[in-house]
């Protein structure tokens, strides 16, 4: 499963781009400082809308294809090849759940079961209450310490159905736990 959120194709003629904000704009006119053509800017465009806006979405797309004169559908392949750039709304904290063969030996698919149950979502899928979006990772990079998985910036290590739990409800109560936890 790709876990890019996929939206409809944003070269319809139906759709307008949104303005950029002054702010996003300010990051962009940075990120072309720093790269030597603007075709080179597209994925740190994408990923500055993303951060201001949650997601990148058909109207944002195409604000950044005309402020950096870059086709709608060069945007749209850098958008759906990299998987951590949404398309689609995702919820207020992205659960990044790996699903590697480190984590899979370790029990992973047991702890993504019981993340389902406990959320009411399937991999892709963001929670009723807007809270939690579950996507599937194929490494996080800490395979000596699997199960893992990522919500937001925060990495939790060795995972059980007790620990789970615990992260929920402290991103429930806007108390996130450190990285390395």
């Amino acid at each position: 499963m790709n876990s890019n959120l996929i939206a409809s194709s944003a070269t319809s003629d139906k759709i307008q781009a949104r303005e950029l904000t002054a702010s996003e704009i300010e990051e962009i006119e940075h990120e072309k400082t720093l790269y030597p053509d603007k075709q080179a800017v597209g994925l740190e465009a994408l990923k500055i809308v993303q951060k201001h806006q949650g997601w990148v979405s058909d109207e944002s797309l195409l604000a950044i294809s005309r402020y950096l004169d870059i086709p709608v559908s060069e945007l749209e392949g850098v958008a759906t090849f990299f998987n951590l750039v949404f398309r689609r709304p995702v919820g207020k904290h992205v659960m990044l759940f790996c699903d590697s063969v480190s984590c899979w030996i370790m029990g992973c698919e047991n702890i993504r079961a019981h993340i389902s149950q406990k959320l009411g979502i399937d991999y892709g899928e963001t929670t009723a209450d807007g809270e939690f979006t579950l996507l599937p990772v194929p490494c996080l990079g800490d395979c000596d310490r699997a199960p893992v998985m990522m919500v937001d910036e925060n990495q939790h290590r060795n995972l059980t159905a007790e620990k789970v739990d615990a992260i929920i409800q402290q991103y429930r109560n806007n108390e996130p736990g450190e990285q390395g936890s």
